[in-house]
């Protein structure tokens, strides 16, 4: 028989067992015999049975303990146990079944309600393993989904010894997410998401997170540009009650400034390593995809750091946390390990073992996460390296453009991501992304500044002058009604690589650039972000009779 089942039956009466083994066989199954509760352990670990008819009564060792050495032996697998028994009372009936067994029949045996009872369980059994095929497969589907989303989410630089972080998820996939990826001039971005829910729903978002995340960090935009970007995306991708709390940070490793937006999210905290302090900043946006991309505006704040000074930043899972008695962890508690520090590199691990103390034995509700970054020094991680996935060299070879910024464009429109997008559409270029747009962001902001708005670069001399500084510009930007920046670049492809031609001029009037290149080093505190970098990559750098255009070369060889 197809439906044939493999059943034990264990009963130290001789009468019963072969009453009972007669009806099963007649029913076309197999049976295997056991005298007491130890022999049914061992000819349930020998023969692997499909059900099992067991006495309570026995010698040796009772029916109850036998199933439960029995249950505690199986795994995954489903082996139903029915209770051979004489016994009528509601209690004894009851501990049956608490110690594993899964029905019961009593004697004398009616041979109908065997057959329907084994029937019935061989069902079940059935149905038990297509869900253990079903399960299997879904596991399977899940780690290959798994695999292919830290590819995507976790792509980029968490691997920065500035960077620490923890992803506790309650499930295979997680609802929070942290992402880090190197920008173009150096910097580093870091996104802690939390989404809404748990497992697969909340982490659906944050593949489309990610890929805009670094997509548009890689090619240099802004936390505004790339904000509104993904919140628009999320917005229209995502059902009505599900969006993501997040805290974005934008690290200026050259001006030693951090710019962050906040929102959903616990306030985080800034601790500062000199005076061994720490302060909140707190949360003032709407969480992503909540809000319309009219209506989205995000509020950053702009904090100034010192080297070690470092930033924490956790999901709502850390400060949720839940004991035993039901008691939240809570910010006070959190905040309170931040008081007591005197010792900033154990801060990181001091922070996951109180929680984990604290919840001890009760179950975790929620995602737990927490990621910290800390302002450093540009030489010791230098400019990144975009290496390229492309099998061959494909791209533009031979072009050339202008582009004129005017007016409305000036005050708003920052051109850099674009024109990098551009540059990197040449094979060879992608590699030296950092040190291109480093050079475009030099040369363009000091048209823009210094030969447009007339801005005297010696007043940031000061740190307080950097703030008079950058009130000026942006007093003087938004009374701009004339004068342009233009940009042009040509690109020529030569044996084994090619040469960029890159060409800024600005409508100002131009300076003394004469005694400025006759300097022992000429670029040295250009606009005080490591200007002598250009020196490096250029062939040629030179300016006109005025000072208002500036030209640089460099050439490119093909990797081999």
């Amino acid at each position: 028989m197809s439906n044939a089942l493999n059943i034990l039956i264990a009963d130290d009466n001789e009468t019963d067992r072969l009453i009972l083994q007669k009806i099963v066989e007649k029913e076309g199954h197999q049976v295997v015999l056991a005298q007491n509760g130890q022999e049914a352990i061992d000819r349930f670990v020998e023969h692997k049975p499909d059900l099992i008819l067991l006495d309570v009564m026995m010698p040796v060792l009772d029916g109850l303990e036998a199933a439960r050495r029995i249950k505690s032996l199986l795994v995954d697998d489903l082996v139903p146990i029915i209770f051979l028994t004489s016994l009528q009372d509601a209690s004894s009936l009851a501990e049956c079944l608490e110690a594993g067994g899964d029905d019961f029949l009593s004697k004398p045996y009616n041979r109908i309600i065997l057959k329907a009872k084994i029937m019935a369980f061989g069902r079940m059994r059935v149905m038990h393993e297509k869900l253990q095929v079903h399960n299997r497969q879904m596991l399977i589907e899940q780690q290959v989904a798994k695999t292919i989303f830290d590819n995507v989410a976790h792509s980029g630089c968490l691997n920065l010894d500035n960077i620490r972080y923890s992803l506790s998820p309650l499930s295979v996939f997680n609802g929070d997410t942290v992402l880090a990826e190197r920008k173009p001039d150096g910097g580093i971005h870091l996104f802690l998401g939390d989404f809404t829910g748990h497992g697969l729903p909340a982490a659906i978002g944050a593949m489309p997170l990610a890929e805009i995340f670094y997509g548009m960090t890689a090619k240099g935009f802004s936390v505004d540009d790339i904000l509104r970007e993904i919140n628009s995306r999320l917005q229209s991708i995502l059902p009505v009650g599900v969006f993501c709390c997040g805290c974005f940070v934008e690290l200026d490793l050259f001006e030693k400034k951090a710019r962050i937006w906040l929102g959903g999210l616990p306030d985080i905290v800034m601790y500062r390593n000199k005076s061994q302090s720490f302060e909140t900043l707190p949360s003032n946006n709407l969480p992503l995809g909540v809000l319309s991309s009219s209506k989205f505006a995000p509020v950053i704040v702009e904090v100034s750091m010192d080297n070690d000074d470092e930033l924490f930043v956790w999901s709502d899972g850390i400060i949720e946390s839940r004991n035993s008695d039901n008691e939240m962890f809570g910010e006070e508690r959190l905040l309170e390990i931040f008081k007591r520090s005197k010792d900033q590199s154990t801060l990181f691990d001091t922070i996951l073992n109180q929680v984990d103390q604290f919840v001890s034995t009760a179950s975790v509700e929620d995602d737990l996460t927490l990621a910290t970054i800390k302002m450093i020094d540009m030489d010791s991680i230098g400019l990144p390296d975009f290496e390229s996935t492309r099998g061959s060299l494909v791209g533009p070879q031979e072009w050339d453009f202008d582009y004129y910024l005017r007016g409305q464009s000036l005050k708003s429109f920052n051109p850099l991501p674009m024109i990098l997008n551009i540059l990197t559409e040449v094979e060879g270029l992608r590699s030296l992304s950092g040190q291109l747009y480093t050079l475009m962001a030099e040369l363009y902001s000091n048209a823009l500044e210094h030969g447009v708005l007339g801005l005297d670069s010696k007043v940031k001399a000061s740190s307080d002058g950097f703030q008079k500084y950058y009130l000026e510009r942006e007093s003087k930007l938004e009374a701009l009604t004339e004068g342009f920046v233009r940009i042009s670049i040509k690109h020529i492809p030569v044996e084994g690589g090619g040469e960029l031609v890159l060409q800024i001029e600005d409508s100002g009037p131009g300076f003394n650039h004469q005694a400025f290149m006759q300097k022992d080093t000429p670029l040295e505190g250009y606009t005080g972000r490591g200007i002598p970098l250009i020196r490096g990559i250029c062939r040629e750098f030179n300016y006109n009779g005025s000072g208002n255009k500036v030209t640089a070369t460099l050439t490119w060889n093909q990797k081999g």
